[in-house]
């Protein structure tokens, strides 16, 4: 009898493979974070770069055309004398850098405890869709420290105007470095003027949550289970703000009490582009090692730009930056025209993305 036609095929844990069929079921997982920042429009899906980032025409670094705005030139007097001279707009260079990540799980023959009885596809998929949750949300954190971290002249003016330090403050309850209800308006109002309606969405660490649900300034949004039982989502909303709690929100503890930032933002804060690698996920089967194994290798491209502000590669080693890269400042700058003249930074007010810094 002739032998299956199977033998051989890649495994894991005991399972066959199929590439193509297993980055489908990671793709349907739900992304639940990403989902709520697409919906509350502060991150902004930019597909239409993915052509131009593929990794087989080596674009990693990109940089694309943000357009001037007409807003805020004076009008010239219409009086019978005066001649009318033209204004052109201009063209500012926003340049941006996809982010290459690579992960590998071995199970040996007689492992059976990632599918537990459990279809492999879907169970396999869902874990490696949540470690790519977390990577994510790493690389964007990472990101933001960056930009926030800038100490070049028009950088520091960002930093300064877009950072809402209250750990010296006593609030309207009388806690000295604690948010309260005027907290978040007063920081989107300092960073982005009467643009401040774009803000949308916070997203802080559950201490700085807690103390805003005991002052009753937090309300958290609730959904029904599969039993019929409502329970909380992990989100909530704000003065109309959507936000949610993560724990890994940036803490620093080096003083006498934990320093908790907040990060604020507003519609197209993140352009996001999904920019895909050629082999995204593929198994190698060893049969000799610990009596024979399996490795499942994944590898994602993804691209996360801040509006208005570029990634300049001053201070990388490879295509691909790290997030120790990402968080360096001197690898950020504000969009701008370009040129060794006089280059035109954008508005500061365009740039809807905010910091508290709180102690609670």
């Amino acid at each position: 009898m002739p032998a299956p036609s199977y033998i051989g095929q890649p495994q894991f844990n005991a399972k066959y493979f199929n590439g193509e069929v297993f980055q489908k079921y990671v793709d349907r997982v739900p992304n639940t974070k990403l989902n709520e920042l697409l919906k509350s429009r502060a991150i902004v899906s930019r597909q239409d770069l993915a052509g131009a980032m593929r990794d087989q025409v080596g674009g990693n670094y990109i940089t694309t055309p943000l357009k001037g705005l007409i807003s805020g030139s004076i009008p010239l007097n219409y009086d019978g004398v005066t001649d009318i001279t033209a204004q052109n707009t201009q063209t500012f260079s926003h340049s941006r850098v996809v982010v290459g990540r690579a992960q590998a799980w071995t199970e040996k023959d007689f492992s059976y405890d990632i599918t537990g009885g459990v279809d492999f596809m879907e169970n396999v998929a869902q874990q490696v869709s949540e470690y790519w949750d977390e990577i994510d949300q790493a690389t964007i954190i990472a990101i933001l420290q960056g930009i926030f971290a800038m100490s070049d002249t028009e950088g520091t003016k960002f930093v300064n105007s877009h950072t809402h330090d209250i750990t010296a403050v006593t609030n309207t309850e009388g806690q000295t470095g604690h948010m309260d209800a005027t907290t978040i308006n007063t920081a989107i109002q300092k960073a982005c003027g009467d643009h401040k309606q774009k803000f949308s969405l916070a997203i802080m660490h559950s201490a700085v949550a807690t103390n805003l649900e005991n002052m009753n300034l937090l309300t958290y949004l609730k959904y029904n289970d599969a039993n019929g039982m409502q329970r909380d989502t992990g989100m909530g909303t704000i003065n109309g703000k959507l936000v949610l709690i993560d724990d890994s929100m940036p803490v620093n503890t080096t003083g006498d009490d934990p320093v908790y930032t907040t990060y604020l933002f507003g519609d197209g804060a993140i352009e996001y582009t999904n920019c895909g690698a050629k082999v995204p996920a593929e198994m190698s089967r060893d049969p000799k090692t610990n009596g024979g194994q399996d490795t499942l290798y994944n590898r994602q491209r993804k691209c996360w730009s801040p509006y208005g502000i570029s990634f300049t590669m001053n201070n990388v080693s490879t295509l691909s930056p790290t997030d120790a890269e990402l968080a360096d400042g001197s690898n950020w700058e504000l969009v701008n025209t370009g040129g060794s003249g006089n280059k035109k930074y954008i508005s500061l007010k365009a740039i809807p993305i905010a910091q508290i810094k709180s102690l609670g």
